[in-house]
C-alpha cells in the first residue's frame, strides 16, 4: 500500500511503544501474517521496572495464543489463583478465586496451558514479563527498536503521514498504533480527549521489598494477592516471585494534598496501620525505588482514526482494584491485531472494523470502570472519605442497595470479553452478584430473577437483526446479534444463542430446561462439561432479563428453580 504523499511506507506496521500491549500486537500480527513488517519504537531500553503487576486468567489464554506461555511460565512467576480482600460492610476478610482452592492440585513447575491453569494467572515481575513479551515479538520478526524516541507524529488531519524520530528520521507505515500506555503520545497528538470519572482520581505509590512473608502459599507456588482497606484508601501487597514483592498505596490524589505528607510519609503511614501487611513484611527491606504516579481512571473518546489506532492502556484505564490492567492491554491488543489483519485482506469493509474495533474495547474498559466505580462507592471502611464515597455513589446514579446497584451495572451492558457469555467487568455473573452482597449497607438481595420467576418471554419489540464482530486466531468472525435503540447488543452465540432458540419455543421453565439440555446433548460438549453449561446458560438467562431482553413472570402452579449457590447444582422442584 501507499502512504498519502505517494511514497511506498518504510513499514506495514508502526507501533508506538514496547510494552505488554505493543510486543502482544507485533507477535500475534507477525503469527498470522509474516508478511507484514511490523516496526516497534520503545524509548526505553529493556529490561525495565513497572507497576501493573497483577494479571486475570484471561491473560493466560493470551500468551498461549501468542505462542510465549512456555517462556512466561518458566520464569517461575507466583501462580495467582485469587485475591484476598477487606473490603465492603465491614473489615471481614474474604477471598475471591479464580479457581476452588480445594480442588487444585498440586504440579510440578513449569506446567503446561492445560486443566487449572487456564482458569488461574500470574503474578507477574513486569521487568522480567515485559521483556519476555518484547523479545518474543522480536523473534517472531518484529522489527524491535529500543532507545527510539518519537518525538512528533505528523499528520494530515485526520491522517497520519509519519513519525518523526529523535534521529531526525521519520518512520511511515500504513497503519500507526499507539502503545504508549499513559502518556498516550499518538492519542495527544490527535487531541483526542477521554473522560475522567472525578470519583476515581488516585495516586499510587510503591516499592519493592525482598523477603517478605507470603500470606498464603497453595500447592507448589499458588497464592492471593493480598488487598487491604484504610480509611483514605488501600494497599495492594503482591508476591512476585519467593524473595520480591510489590507492595502499593492507593488513595485519592485530595487526601494526599490535603495530608501534607510526602508520599514517602505517606506510605510508611499505610504500612505502619494495616496489621496483615505490617506482619508479613516484619523481616523484610526496601529495594530503595520508592515510586509514585497519578492513578486517574480514564476512557479515551475514540480509539481509532483513519490510519490509526490507540491500543492498552492509552485507551483507558480502569483503577487497580479489579486487576484489570494487563487484561484489558493484551486483549485489546489481540482484537486489534485481528482488526488489522481483517483490514488488510479487504474482505470485510474498513470502516466497519475499525468502528467494531473501537465500540467493543470501549465498552468493556467503560464496564470495568463502572465496576472499579462500585467498589469504591461500597467501601464502608472508608471512614474520613464518606463524602467522597457519596460523591461517587451520585454521580454513578447509586443508591447502594443491592437491586438498584445490580440494575446499574448491568445497564451499562455486560463486557464482551467473551460474547453469549454473561461477564461484567472480568466477573462473571454469580460472582458480580455476590460481590454486590458483600458490599452493599443493607440486607443481601434475594437472588436471581431465575430463582424468582419460572415464565420467561423473549421482548424483541425494540431489537433488530444485526451482526458484530469477534476476534479469534486471527480473524475477526462475524455472528449475528440482535440490537436494540438504545445500542446495546445481545450476541447470538456460546449460551446465548441456546437460551434464544429455547425461549422462541418455549416460555414455561420446564420447557426450557428441557430445551436447553437438549442442545447441549445435541451440542457434544464433553459430559464432564454439560452442567457448567447449563450453568453458562442460566447466567445468559439472568443478563437477559437485566437488560430486558426477556420478561420474566411467575406462575404458581409452575416449577421453581432450585441451585445451589455455586451453581453447578441446578434442577426444578415443585413448591
Amino acid at each position: 500500500m501507499s502512504s498519502s504523499n505517494g511514497a511506498r511506507p518504510t513499514c506495514d506496521v508502526a507501533i508506538i511503544g514496547g510494552g505488554p500491549a505493543g510486543s502482544t500486537l507485533a507477535s500475534l500480527i507477525r503469527k498470522y501474517n509474516p508478511d507484514l513488517h511490523v516496526v516497534i519504537l520503545e524509548k526505553a531500553k529493556f529490561p525495565r521496572d513497572h507497576v501493573g503487576e497483577s494479571q486475570l486468567p484471561g491473560v493466560g489464554h493470551i500468551c498461549h495464543e501468542m505462542g510465549c506461555w512456555d517462556k512466561v511460565e518458566a520464569a517461575g512467576f507466583p501462580i495467582k489463583i485469587g485475591a484476598s480482600y477487606t473490603w465492603g460492610r465491614n473489615m471481614d476478610k474474604w477471598d475471591f478465586d479464580f479457581y476452588p482452592v480445594e480442588r487444585f492440585v498440586e504440579e510440578p513447575r513449569p506446567a503446561k496451558f492445560q486443566g487449572q491453569r487456564t482458569a488461574t494467572a500470574f503474578q507477574v515481575d513486569r521487568e522480567i514479563y515485559d521483556d519476555i513479551l518484547l523479545n518474543h515479538a522480536q523473534e517472531l520478526g518484529a522489527d524491535v527498536r529500543q532507545e527510539t524516541a518519537v518525538t512528533e507524529v505528523l499528520h494530515e488531519g485526520d491522517r497520519i503521514t509519519g513519525l518523526k524520530l529523535h534521529t531526525g528520521d521519520v518512520v511511515t507505515a500504513t497503519h500507526y498504533i499507539d502503545a504508549t500506555g499513559a502518556v498516550g503520545f499518538l492519542k495527544r497528538a490527535m487531541n483526542v480527549s477521554s473522560w475522567e470519572p472525578a470519583g476515581l482520581r488516585n495516586i499510587a505509590i510503591w516499592e519493592y521489598w525482598r523477603n517478605a512473608e507470603w500470606a498464603i502459599e497453595i500447592s507448589i507456588g499458588a497464592t492471593r494477592v493480598q488487598v487491604r482497606s484504610l480509611p483514605y484508601g488501600w494497599i495492594w501487597f503482591i508476591p512476585l516471585g519467593p524473595d520480591r514483592t510489590s507492595v502499593g498505596l492507593i488513595c485519592p490524589a485530595d487526601y494526599y494534598r490535603d495530608s501534607g505528607k510526602s508520599v514517602e510519609e505517606l506510605y510508611r503511614q499505610a504500612l505502619s496501620e494495616q496489621a496483615d501487611i505490617s506482619a508479613l513484611m516484619a523481616n523484610a527491606t526496601p529495594e530503595g525505588k520508592l515510586q509514585s504516579c497519578k492513578d486517574w481512571s480514564h476512557l479515551a473518546d475514540r480509539i481509532a482514526g483513519e490510519n490509526w489506532f490507540i491500543c492498552g492502556e492509552a485507551c483507558g484505564f480502569a483503577d487497580p482494584i479489579l486487576a484489570a490492567g494487563l487484561s484489558l492491554a493484551q486483549s485489546a491488543a489481540k482484537d486489534l491485531a485481528c482488526t488489522i489483519l481483517e483490514i488488510e485482506r479487504g474482505e470485510i469493509e474498513a470502516q466497519w472494523l475499525r468502528d467494531r474495533y473501537n465500540d467493543r474495547v470501549r465498552k468493556n474498559i467503560g464496564q470495568h470502570i463502572r465496576f472499579a466505580q462500585y467498589w469504591y462507592a461500597s467501601n464502608g471502611c472508608f471512614n474520613d472519605l464518606k463524602e467522597h464515597c457519596q460523591s461517587i455513589a451520585n454521580d454513578a446514579g447509586l443508591s447502594l442497595s443491592p437491586e438498584d446497584a445490580w440494575r446499574w451495572l448491568s445497564q451499562g451492558g455486560f463486557a464482551e470479553e467473551d460474547p453469549g457469555h454473561a461477564i461484567l467487568g472480568s466477573f462473571d455473573l454469580k460472582s458480580a452478584r455476590s460481590v454486590i452482597d458483600l458490599f452493599t449497607t443493607e440486607a443481601p438481595s434475594d437472588g436471581f430473577a431465575i430463582d424468582k420467576f419460572n415464565v420467561f418471554k423473549l421482548n424483541l419489540r425494540d431489537a433488530q437483526e444485526d451482526t458484530f464482530g469477534f476476534p479469534k486466531m486471527g480473524r475477526i468472525h462475524r455472528h449475528k446479534c440482535y440490537r436494540d435503540s438504545e445500542g446495546r447488543t445481545m450476541p447470538l452465540m456460546g449460551p446465548n444463542l441456546m437460551v434464544v432458540k429455547t425461549l422462541k419455543e418455549s416460555s414455561d421453565l420446564a420447557s426450557i430446561m428441557q430445551g436447553l439440555q437438549r442442545q447441549i446433548l445435541a451440542s457434544g460438549v464433553d459430559p464432564a462439561r454439560r452442567n457448567n453449561l447449563l450453568n453458562h446458560c442460566m447466567q445468559s438467562l439472568e443478563a437477559m432479563i437485566s437488560q430486558g431482553w426477556v420478561e420474566a413472570s411467575y406462575d404458581p402452579n409452575g416449577p421453581k428453580l432450585q441451585r445451589k449457590a455455586d451453581w453447578h447444582a441446578i434442577r426444578l422442584s415443585q413448591d
